[in-house]
């Protein structure tokens, strides 16, 4: 069995060039067809079909609009300009054409008005092509406050807070940090730390 081997490991020895070739030649094929695969250019497809981008629409007021990619809202059928009739103020015509008032100030800026508020009858305004402009719910807004409420004698501070916000939601009232910063004998009021223990005086 060992003369086998060495046998075996003789023929090797005496054939090591060749072998070596021989996986050279194979490594760099390998790496051939590698490479080839990497930069084979994808033929593009020709279509007959015109690229079609679905648009959501939805209502705004009385009004529609498109709900683009980005997520904005634009009027579906807006007009290039408007003629002012009686009554209309900016807010009006805001509503009308956009879906919110709040577009007042885009008709007011495109429009060149340095007085927003004296439009005449008969002058025509330019409309432009700017997303819907909606008010942010405020109702919300005070629910989270009112979860967030202090009650206790004391508090904890955590990560953003500050004497302001402990005091709006300690009393309500964001004036009111003078006090406790006075009542916890505090050198530096805009500089707590998280974990600090704050007392409230009730």
């Amino acid at each position: 069995m060992e003369t086998k081997l060495k046998q075996l490991l003789k023929t090797i020895k005496l054939n090591e060039s060749m072998l070596s070739m021989l996986f050279g030649i194979v490594t760099v094929i390998l790496i051939g067809v590698l490479v080839f695969r990497m930069y084979k250019v994808a033929k593009p497809e020709i279509t007959t079909e015109a690229d079609k981008t679905e648009v959501a629409m939805e209502k705004v007021g009385e009004v529609e609009v498109e709900v683009k990619e980005d997520g904005k809202k634009y009027p579906a059928q807006l007009p290039e300009k408007v003629v002012v009739a009686e009554g209309d103020h900016l807010w009006k015509i805001s509503e009308k054409y956009y879906g919110s008032g709040y577009n007042w100030v885009d008709i007011a800026k495109v429009n060149g008005l340095k007085n927003a508020s004296s439009i005449a009858v008969g002058q025509e305004l330019k409309l432009p092509k700017v997303a819907v402009i909606q008010p942010i719910v405020v109702e919300e807004v005070a629910a989270k406050s009112e979860m967030l409420k202090i009650e206790g004698e004391s508090y904890t501070v955590v990560r953003g807070d500050n004497l302001w916000s402990i005091s709006v939601r300690a009393y309500g009232d964001g004036y009111k940090w003078s006090e406790v910063a006075k009542f916890n004998a505090l050198q530096t009021p805009n500089y707590i730390e998280v974990g600090q223990v704050i007392k409230l005086p009730r």
